[in-house]
């Protein structure tokens, strides 16, 4: 895939932000391609991002695999397989796409970006992933460790990535006999259809012990209970 000069340029510019020089650019390209993209410009289904991701989602289980299973010895299996879901997650990786903006330099079919793709947490999720796999490709198994371990597993904890929150909170109020249930309320839903913000309340009974917001109703009900959670602890 030939790119223009400005292009090369814009590339260079990630990668410096990314840490890692491409020996082989083409694949940081074929990693920011979207199936969007890859149709509009009627390329073949390999040229899109999707095998790249498939790679990149591999290598970083098995990288933060290794790392929950050392960094916490204490842990169960149990609890380390929800600990890894939390740090693997959509809503994670696409946190740490926008550390270096990675939605600036997709690229996606025309409809796609109109429709607010480049800030999409699906999409963004997934072209990590690619570039993680592009980058096992090109520079072997230590240059994409150390990738995810300077953009992923170095702020896990400021980025308060640990178990589900939900579960947590589920867990603290049965240990404690409260017969009532949680309940997850909507309190609004605003923006426009591509970029919603949701703001949840979790209750027990009629008290609201935590609220949340989020670009998804998952995500905001995770922040409502985590809120939930700090109130708790500090009771």
């Amino acid at each position: 895939m030939k790119l223009r000069k400005k292009s090369n340029e814009k590339f260079m510019a990630l990668e410096q932000k990314m840490n890692y020089h491409f020996a082989d650019p083409s694949l940081l390209v074929h990693a920011l391609s979207h199936s969007s993209y890859a149709n509009e410009m009627r390329l073949s289904k390999d040229k899109n991002n999707e095998r790249l991701e498939f790679l990149g989602d591999a290598v970083l289980e098995l990288v933060t695999s290794e790392y929950v299973y050392k960094e916490y010895p204490d842990l169960s299996e149990g609890d380390l397989t929800k600990l890894r879901a939390s740090i693997v997650c959509e809503q994670t990786l696409s946190a740490c796409a926008r550390d270096f903006h990675l939605g600036e330099y997709l690229l996606l079919g025309k409809g796609e970006a109109n429709s607010g793709g480049r800030d999409r947490d699906s999409i963004l999720s997934d072209a990590f992933e690619a570039v993680i796999g592009a980058i096992y490709l090109d520079g072997g198994f230590t240059n994409a460790k150390e990738f995810i371990t300077q953009f992923i597993l170095e702020d896990v904890k400021n980025k308060d990535l640990f178990f589900d929150s939900k579960t947590i909170l589920q867990e603290i109020i049965q240990n404690e006999n409260n017969k009532q249930k949680l309940r997850y309320n909507l309190i609004s839903e605003t923006g426009p259809d591509h970029n919603k913000i949701f703001t949840i309340a979790v209750c027990i009974g009629n008290e609201e012990i935590g609220r949340g917001s989020g670009r998804t109703k998952k995500a905001a009900e995770q922040e409502a209970a985590n809120q939930a959670i700090q109130k708790l602890q500090k009771n």
